[in-house]
């Protein structure tokens, strides 16, 4: 029987030496190639055609079933569920009794008493244990990411996302209908290669789209339909590379640590958990080092995610979070890296004496699963960095950060700290380098025009 998370971290001590130091590196894309062409043409084509992203194989998910099941998730979310109907769907966050988040992850109301969640496995961990120990009739059925499971063509459904300028016209293409009028996060049915498809109306790499799903058995025929009917609106496959660092140009942080680690009224979650589960096995990087893990915790206004905070229903960390309503917070914005610091940064590889700056790579510099860099202005800690990558798009280096609120006004000028202190951990993604200052600029979140001002009014074009 596997060992306790809460035996495990009482055994390893230093809980943020123990997630630095794992030997684990940033999350896999599974299932699909790392470019079909090349990771800068993939990139344009979701700004400029449309392309397919293959979500299948690296998101975990989770169906609640029965007739608590709507209570379940409300009292488990931040989120409102009034007027919340079968056909709908919502980023859904839960938190900590302390009010910090846990993970966040698109709810699909399917139908009456019947949801699908997907996304990482901390939010899904989380409904599991509370179904399981809780007093609701529900059901819960779990289906693991394929990196992480021994059957991996064994999947419960495939999802795919058409995103783009051109999306509309690929899928009346492959309809053979007009694209629906569906509002943001609205679904309906649509039939595509002879199969009943679920559409939801989405949006992801800063353009408006529909994410794909259905039976695994349909995958192959509906995904060969759409890729038939993409070649004429010059839609490109996209592969893993690219996947990972779509997120730079919408806005959306896709790596807050599960705030599980701490506090009394969590550890019955802790002793639940085990050494096999993601939460004793992910991996934090970067050059922010907090005196303890709390100091990795988010908060729902941290990500952007304060609009979705509703007292309208009860919900583990509703308490905590009425405090934190009336407290200072911080922003999140995105920080544009001068070209010429991160060219310096780089052209130390080049170097052949002495340590070297920490290797950069293209286009996600991420390396591990959660990835915390420190922001400073004028030497002082004023924010964390949780995202990095290039976007083609824009021709710059950009990073997702949260700012405390005097820092975050756009056109504020700060140093972005790349690299580890020490000379790096020990995690195999982490080669012996020095720690360097990249300079950088307070931009927009999400940093795309398109995103701005085409996304519904959201988490992603909101102050707050």
């Amino acid at each position: 029987m596997s060992k306790s998370l809460e035996s495990h971290l009482h055994d390893a001590g230093d809980i943020v030496d123990l997630l630095r130091n794992q030997q684990v590196g940033p999350n896999v894309y599974p299932g699909v190639p790392a470019e079909f062409s090349n990771w800068r043409n993939e990139q344009r084509a979701w700004a400029q055609t449309c392309v397919l992203f293959n979500q299948s194989y690296h998101m975990a998910e989770l169906m609640v079933e029965g007739p608590d099941a709507f209570s379940f998730l409300n009292h488990l979310g931040i989120n409102s569920f009034k007027g919340f109907v079968p056909n709908r769907a919502k980023q859904y966050v839960p938190v900590s009794n302390d009010g910090y988040v846990i993970g966040d992850v698109i709810l699909f109301y399917l139908a009456e008493n019947t949801f699908n969640l997907v996304g990482r496995a901390p939010t899904l961990n989380w409904l599991m244990f509370h179904a399981e120990t809780g007093d609701f009739d529900v059901t819960v059925t779990y289906d693991e990411r394929t990196a992480a499971r021994p059957d991996p063509e064994n999947r419960r459904h495939y999802r795919y996302q058409v995103q783009g300028p051109n999306a509309a016209k690929v899928i009346e293409d492959a309809t053979g209908e007009p694209a629906p009028d569906l509002k943001f996060f609205h679904m309906c049915n649509m039939i595509i290669g002879g199969k009943t498809v679920l559409a939801l109306r989405h949006g992801m790499a800063g353009q408006p789209g529909f994410e794909l799903m259905g039976p695994w058995e349909d995958r192959d025929a509906v995904h060969a339909a759409l890729v038939a009917a993409g070649k004429a609106h010059g839609m490109a496959l996209v592969g893993g590379r690219t996947y990972s660092s779509n997120t730079i140009e919408s806005g959306w942080i896709p790596s807050p640590l599960p705030a599980i680690y701490t506090g009394a009224e969590m550890q019955p979650y802790r002793e639940w958990l085990t050494t096999k589960h993601y939460e004793a096995n992910c991996s934090i990087g970067g050059s922010y080092v907090p005196d303890s893990v709390e100091g990795y915790y988010l908060s729902p206004w941290d990500l952007g995610y304060g609009a979705f905070v509703k007292f309208d229903h009860d919900f583990i960390g509703r308490a905590a979070l009425e405090t934190m309503a009336n407290q200072p917070k911080r922003k999140k914005v995105t920080l544009a890296l001068d070209s010429a610091s991160v060219t310096d940064a780089i052209y130390s590889q080049f170097e052949k004496e002495g340590l070297r700056a920490k290797y950069m790579e293209f286009p996600s510099a991420v390396y591990s699963m959660h990835p915390f860099d420190r922001v400073e202005k004028d030497g002082k800690l004023v924010g964390v960095s949780t995202w990095i990558a290039y976007s083609a798009n824009e021709g710059r280096m950009l990073t997702l950060a949260i700012l405390d609120e005097p820092y975050a006004e756009l056109g504020t000028e700060v140093d972005f700290i790349w690299g580890e202190p020490d000379g790096g951990t020990s995690k195999p993604t982490v080669e012996p380098h020095r720690q360097v200052t990249i300079k950088a600029t307070v931009a927009a979140v999400p940093y795309s025009e398109v995103a701005r001002t085409v996304y519904a009014k959201s988490w992603r074009n909101q102050a707050a």
